[in-house]
């Protein structure tokens, strides 16, 4: 008997369009998930994914995307702990999923991360409006002004403390866990040294990847970590889109074996 695959993608701003590539060759390959998990980027391709939209789709979207389709400037003067807004960003995802839609509305069951600042603790979104929901996950902190939803004031991307939540998925009824990582290990970088909010992500990646590091060497809640081979790409930029999308593909064509053997397919 097929077992119930459930897949994570992780964290990895535009490093993480390779997630679409990947499940451009698991569509190939007649895998499906049965279970989806997200973080940030992670989150946005997985409620994609999870509302029906073909990696096709999303591959189309994101090859003509630029900054001005996901953020404005924040004009606002009480609202000035992010230089940017996401309301572009927010009407590109209900587009793309079908309309305002909840989580229950997904024909994928499907759950992200965000990061509550106010009490410093992860918040597993799994209810409500995915297109919010998605946005907390996504918002960098300093970059995009934070998200209020429901009880939770403040809300920043969820990769400041789980970039790859792998354990939702367990939770959700996952016999098989397949996480894909596509920032893997801390870059050498000299951009700390510039501007103030180069800075401050800098920070956030080294916690970020201290904190994932365990999770990759324990395997907790893995039945395979996969990473694709994005170099030195650079996760703050968007460009390199079409290279991040071959080598997500490769990895899922290469990995495709190992999946079916561990789900029974």
């Amino acid at each position: 008997m097929k077992k119930k695959l459930g897949l994570c993608l992780g964290a990895g701003g535009a490093r993480g369009v390779a997630h679409i590539g990947f499940l451009q060759a698991m569509e190939e390959e007649g895998i499906h998930a049965d279970y989806v998990s997200g973080c940030s980027m992670g989150s946005i391709v997985g409620a994609c994914y999870s509302a029906g939209v073909s990696p096709e789709k999303m591959k189309e979207t994101v090859l003509g995307l630029k900054l001005n389709d996901i953020a404005t400037l924040n004009l606002n003067p009480l609202h000035k702990n992010g230089l940017m807004r996401m309301d572009k960003a927010r009407k590109l995802i209900v587009s793309l999923i079908g309309g305002e839609k909840n989580f229950h509305e997904l024909p994928t069951p499907f759950r992200c991360v965000t990061t509550d600042l106010i009490r410093g603790e992860t918040v597993v979104l799994k209810e409500g409006n995915v297109a919010d929901s998605v946005l907390a996950s996504s918002c960098i902190p300093g970059v995009f002004t934070p998200i209020t939803l429901g009880q939770y004031e403040m809300l920043v991307d969820g990769c400041v403390l789980e970039r790859v939540p792998t354990l939702e998925l367990k939770r959700m009824g996952s016999e098989v866990i397949v996480a894909v990582d596509v920032l893997g290990n801390l870059p050498y970088s000299k951009e700390a040294s510039g501007q103030l909010i180069n800075t401050l992500l800098r920070c956030i990646d080294i916690v970020d990847t201290r904190s994932t590091e365990r999770k990759r060497k324990e395997r907790e809640y893995v039945d395979l970590w996969l990473e694709p081979a994005l170099g030195d790409m650079d996760q703050y930029r968007l460009k390199d889109f079409e290279f991040a999308l071959e080598k997500g593909y490769e990895l899922g064509k290469e990995n495709a074996p190992k999946i079916k053997e561990l789900i029974g397919a």
